[in-house]
This record gives C-alpha cells, sequence and structure tokens, in this order.
C-alpha cells in the first residue's frame, strides 16, 4: 500500500493539479461560502446550504474541502491571494517602511471593516484544529509575510522575517478583539501603527 493509499479525497485532489473546471468548481464553492458567512456569519455557513448555492452536489463540497472550518480557512486563502494581485498592480505608498506597511494593512483593515460578518466567521475557522485549516492557516501567514516584505522594499534587515511575523501575530490577536466585540477597528488600526514603528523604525536600512 503506497502512501497516497491512506490519503482523504480532499487531500488527494491537491496532490494534483486541477483542471481548469474543477478549479472553477472549487471557487464557486468558496464563493458560496463567503457569501451565506456575509448574510449571516458563521452559523449561516452549512455544507448543505453551500452545496445549494454553488449549484453543486453535496458530495462535490467534501470532495474539496473537509469540512466547514477548511472551506472559509480556503476563502480567507482566497481573499488573501486577491489583496497580494491588488496590491501588486497599486504597490504601497510611503516614504519610510513603517508608512508603507501601515497603508498596506489599512487597506486589507478597510475593506474587512466593511463586511464584519464575514471576518468574524473567516477568523472563527482558524481557530480550528482541522488539519486542512490548519494548512490554510500556514498558507495565509506566508501570503501576509509576503504582503509585508514587499511594503517594506529594500535594503531590509537582515530579520527581516522575524519582524513581519510579529507584525502578523499583532495584527491577528487585535483581529480576534474585533471580531469577537471587545475591540474596534479604529484599535486594530492603533496596535498596527504601533508594531511597525516599534519594528520598522526610519533608520531601518541602517541595520542591514
Amino acid at each position: 500500500m503506497s502512501c497516497a493509499d491512506n490519503l482523504s479525497p480532499v487531500e488527494k485532489i491537491q496532490e494534483r493539479p486541477l483542471t481548469r473546471a474543477q478549479e472553477a468548481r472549487r471557487q464557486r464553492v468558496i464563493d458560496a461560502a463567503m457569501s451565506l458567512a456575509l448574510e449571516g456569519g458563521y452559523d449561516a455557513v452549512q455544507m448543505r446550504d453551500v452545496a445549494t448555492r454553488a449549484g453543486v452536489a453535496m458530495g462535490t463540497v467534501y470532495r474539496y474541502f473537509e469540512s466547514k472550518d477548511h472551506l472559509l480557512a480556503a476563502g480567507l486563502v482566497s481573499w488573501v491571494e486577491q489583496l497580494e494581485a491588488r496590491l501588486a498592480q497599486q504597490p504601497a505608498k510611503g516614504a519610510t517602511p513603517a508608512e508603507r506597511v501601515i497603508e498596506v494593512l489599512d487597506r486589507a483593515l478597510r475593506s474587512m471593516n466593511r463586511q464584519p460578518m464575514l471576518v468574524a466567521a473567516v477568523f472563527t475557522s482558524l481557530s480550528s484544529s482541522d488539519p486542512a485549516a490548519v494548512e490554510c492557516q500556514l498558507q495565509i501567514t506566508g501570503l501576509l509575510d509576503a504582503i509585508v516584505v514587499k511594503a517594506i522594499g529594500e535594503p531590509a534587515p537582515p530579520d527581516m522575517l522575524e519582524r513581519t511575523r510579529i507584525i502578523g501575530h499583532v495584527w491577528y490577536s487585535a483581529m480576534v478583539g474585533w471580531v469577537n466585540g471587545w475591540s474596534s477597528i479604529e484599535r486594530v488600526y492603533a496596535e498596527l501603527e504601533v508594531a511597525a514603528d516599534l519594528l520598522l523604525p526610519p533608520d531601518l536600512s541602517e541595520e542591514s
């Protein structure tokens, strides 16, 4: 028996590239889940309802996603990928690394502030121990690292990845406070601004 024989249906699909039709079908499922979350939050995302809205069979949903948390986490991966693509077309503005990082994060926060129920749903999925959702969490971390690194620009300090990872931790914990109702989006922004100023001082280039 090969290792592949022990893989779940989702893992077997992930091992090989999707066809264009399969990718479109998978994205329809993600879009359906995100629209349900936008309307009613985490509890509104039921796999049967996702299948109905996406126009696919229940088996198709589970073919690509092992659980609701996996599906919602994959939705956040898709959202961050779209953010990265937009930033590639409109790079961060600012005279210093901290200003550019804050400008990038501000774009993301403004978008999130317009859809709080959706954000609460996907952040709930990020706390899941589902291995497939955890894999999405790692993808999101990598994408956010790349976005912040690009905003920092050159020359970069040798410990840049450690600095970007700490900014990511501040972002995540601040967002958890917002989605759970004990903080505000303004407070999220303020905490990120402090973190960026401390970790990315104007003389950052002199440390490289």
